[in-house]
């Protein structure tokens, strides 16, 4: 086992990154122009680090799956981005926010990481205003703010429920700027289907064109990876179906370390589950917790209307059980306690997964119009999806697998274990630990983009130099054939299960072993049960016609087969981290009260996975953390 080195800079927390800074080496900006760069993936961290760089005079390639790269999934975050202003003048500071942030992650993240993203944070909102992003502004005209779950305090900036929507379309503006100058060559609807390493560095990537089918060679001096997360190895989850984790598992495959797999997020308020063809699930905002209460009928097997059951009746358990915090617990406390109300026969709906939350009380008291102004587009959705009107009765919610903490394993630069490889956003594990705070993910992604990537960049690069290697190089024509070979193996199957019906099975073992809560014996369960899909999915996966034309469910089958690997090692990291910690209940480590119960001597560490071959359990590696700052206490929201 490989102790991990994440190449923190000594000295002072708080004086850490901008001694780093000085001391990285610099590219002036007419050298800039004989640096080529790819960046795979168009989200905020993607199309924010493609337009910063470009505007610095970097050469970029940028590779987005959709037909645009506004369609990436940030467009789709609701609830706001975290930044400590402090507008609100009630305690917050670049202080609190690393500390709610390292403990919301329950003290599994690195506290360098964690201090610079919240330093950067002011410097975010400063930007996003620039471009033109509408937040909402209070009366003074000063931009408002909302709490949000994990906090005491007010720090999320928000444009209604359309945060990521309004931020992506602010970094779609650089970079459309960017691309209309030629700095940018934006390549859409083409897939990253291989990293490519040469002589011990990232060099390219070997993209498929989703139109025609063409593979092609695409060489350069580093590789970016800002392509998301990898919650749809559940199948239902509020990821777009499109999300995957093909490209960082390519990297994985080529060397890169994978950190903390299993730590991934249940989002407690997501639409329930409402029929067994479901194909995805719908997020519904976490802000909607400031003003919703969340309930459930006191006496299992209620079955009335929610608006028959008196308020005696009725059972606040967030409220009654974490004063302090009430309905703004963090992600997984909420989560984690739905379940056990459903799991108890309290649960609401046709299905029983459900609770309610309700904004009686809010409309009462603030009226109904000052409600629809905060979250009347959360509203609308709600109502057209579920044909209630919220307004008039409570919502349902469900938990929902949404985020992933765990990703590619990367140092304090961002860059992986494979030099030249640099993994930004959700596609790293870097800040969160094993449980995000609600609004922080934006925070991350534009982070790394804007202001933390374009610094360790020309670090590397100034170290590194101009690379030789072209796409000519033996190691671009070894990857396609690589891959042209698994594409023909897939079409070559003939079998008789559609994609979906393999997929869905994988989601159900996945929830119901390596989600909410776990233990020994379902995760070794899970283990054998995902080998044997995966051994059915290579022997009768259904995927008819040729390769050369855009075929959904050639990428599909593509993407699922990295899932059926993923969720392996998932189960396998979950396994052996012997620990309740963040987002994860390890039944085995469990109070009396039902709370969490980390092991900080045995597993007060980052795991990195390292590929060891196919049907070979991968190599454990581990990077110690270490806490000066944040004090190490067991998570209390009561």
């Amino acid at each position: 086992m490989q102790q991990l080195d994440g190449k923190i800079p000594g000295g002072l927390l708080a004086e850490k990154w901008d001694r780093h800074r000085m001391e990285m080496k610099l590219i002036s900006p007419a050298n800039r122009r004989r640096f080529n760069i790819i960046v795979v993936g168009t989200g905020l961290a993607g199309a924010s680090v493609s337009a910063s760089l470009a505007e610095m005079g970097y050469n970029i390639k940028t590779f987005c799956i959709q037909d645009s790269p506004r369609r990436a999934h940030s467009i789709a975050a609701q609830g706001g981005i975290n930044a400590a202003k402090n507008y609100a003048n009630d305690g917050d500071s670049i202080r609190r926010l690393f500390v709610d942030t390292v403990k919301g992650g329950d003290f599994r993240s690195r506290e360098s990481n964690v201090y610079r993203l919240a330093q950067v944070s002011n410097n975010i909102i400063d930007q996003c205003v620039a471009q033109g992003v509408p937040f909402a502004r209070e009366y003074g005209g000063l931009l408002d703010n909302r709490s949000f779950g994990g906090a005491q305090v007010s720090r999320t900036f928000y444009a209604r429920g359309q945060t990521g929507q309004q931020l992506l379309l602010g970094a779609y503006g650089a970079l459309s700027r960017q691309i209309a100058d030629g700095q940018v060559k934006m390549l859409p609807r083409h897939e990253m289907m291989d990293l490519v390493v040469a002589n011990g560095r990232a060099r390219g990537i070997i993209a498929r064109n989703l139109i025609n089918g063409d593979l092609e060679a695409h060489a350069a001096d580093a590789v970016l990876l800002s392509t998301g997360g990898y919650s749809n190895v559940f199948y239902l989850s509020t990821n777009a179906i499109s999300c995957n984790v093909s490209a960082i598992w390519q990297a994985y495959k080529k060397g890169a370390f994978f950190a903390n797999p299993c730590f991934t997020q249940i989002h407690p308020t997501s639409l329930p589950h409402v029929s067994s063809h479901q194909t995805k699930l719908t997020l519904m905002s976490e802000s909607l917790r400031n003003d919703g209460r969340v309930w459930v009928p006191k006496n299992p097997g209620n079955k009335r209307a929610a608006n028959d059951i008196p308020e005696n009746e009725r059972d606040y358990y967030l409220e009654d059980k974490y004063p302090s915090f009430g309905n703004l617990v963090p992600r997984d406390v909420a989560s984690r306690n739905a379940k056990r109300q459903c799991d108890a026969g309290k649960g609401v709906g046709p299905t029983g997964r459900a609770v309610y939350l309700d904004f009686s009380q809010a409309i009462q008291r603030d009226g109904k119009k000052v409600i629809g102004r905060k979250y009347g587009n959360l509203f609308d959705m709600y109502k057209n999806i579920i044909d209630e009107d919220p307004y008039e009765t409570p919502m349902m919610i469900y938990p929902a697998a949404h985020y992933t903490m765990g990703g590619l394993w990367v140092d304090y630069n961002l860059m992986s274990n494979v030099p030249g490889l640099f993994v930004l956003g959700e596609a790293n594990f870097s800040d969160h630990g094993a449980n995000r705070l609600g609004a922080s993910a934006l925070m991350q992604g534009l982070a790394d983009g804007y202001f933390i990537g374009p610094y360790t960049l020309a670090g590397y690069l100034g170290e590194a130099g101009n690379s030789d290697v072209g796409p000519d190089h033996a190691a671009f024509k070894e990857s396609i054939q690589e891959v042209q070979t698994r594409i023909e193996k897939l079409l070559s199957i003939k079998g008789k299960r559609t994609v979906e019906d393999i997929h869905r099975e994988l989601g159900r073992v996945m929830e119901d072993n390596v989600g909410l809560a776990r233990n020994e014996a379902g995760l070794k369960k899970a283990i054998e049960q995902i080998r044997g899909i995966r051994a059915e999915f290579w022997e009768n996966v259904k995927v008819a016609g040729p390769a050369n034309t855009y075929r959904l469910n050639l990428q599909k089958a593509g993407r699922l087969a990295d899932y059926l690997e993923l969720g392996e090692v998932m189960a396998v990291d979950a396994l052996e981290r012997k620990e309740s910690c963040g987002g994860h209940l390890r039944e085995e480590s469990e109070s009396e009260e039902g709370e969490a119960i980390r092991d900080d001597d045995n597993f007060r560490n980052v795991s990195a996975w390292e590929y060891k071959g196919d049907g070979v359990e991968p190599e454990l590696h581990k990077e110690g953390l270490v806490f000066e700052n944040a004090e190490l206490t067991q998570r209390s929201y009561k």
